[in-house]
């Protein structure tokens, strides 16, 4: 949907996890081979809470964006809670960081860390999800005062900007 530059670090993971779904169309790229390689899921890995997951991080990047949640979700800070994190630190600088405790590491341990990282970095409400009711398609808001409103101006944006036009 969005021609946007993907999310800095491990936010485009995140970014690229809430946009498997297509909110106009229904696809869900969790459906297809192909999708789930995008996201390296592991075989073990229950779709069901892959979708989960989805939804509720969904719902934050609705929230850092002053909306309300798109539905009722699992609040994403229960889902975290479980997810395998240890800390690693590097032996020659100190440097700390949150890693996922397993091999292949589980997508919640990476999505885990990957919401640390941002939040230590400042990174993590910049993530946001676009406004328009049909879409809600995540995106990294990079705009100087942090207050974009749409994944694309070009389509999301436009069709806002006209609905308002012609309702006037």
């Amino acid at each position: 949907m969005s021609e946007r530059v993907p999310a800095p670090g491990g936010l485009a993971l995140v970014e690229s996890l809430v946009n498997t779904l297509d909110l106009e169309s229904g696809a869900d790229a969790l459906d297809t081979p192909d999708g789930r390689a995008r996201l390296a899921l592991t075989a073990a890995e229950d779709l069901g809470d892959v979708r989960e997951l989805r939804e509720s991080l969904r719902a934050v990047c609705l929230a850092h964006a002053g909306h309300p949640p798109h539905r009722a979700v699992t609040p994403l800070g229960d889902l975290l809670a479980a997810a395998p994190l240890v800390v690693a630190v590097r032996s020659d600088d100190g440097s700390a960081s949150l890693r996922p405790a397993a091999d292949p590491a589980p997508l919640l341990a990476r999505v885990a860390a990957a919401v640390a990282e941002a939040l230590t970095a400042g990174t993590w409400q910049r993530l946001k999800a676009c406004e328009a009711a049909d879409c809600h398609w995540a995106y990294y808001d990079r705009s100087p005062a942090g207050r974009g409103r749409w994944c694309s101006m070009q389509v999301c944006g436009a069709r806002a900007k006209m609905r308002r036009y012609r309702a006037k």
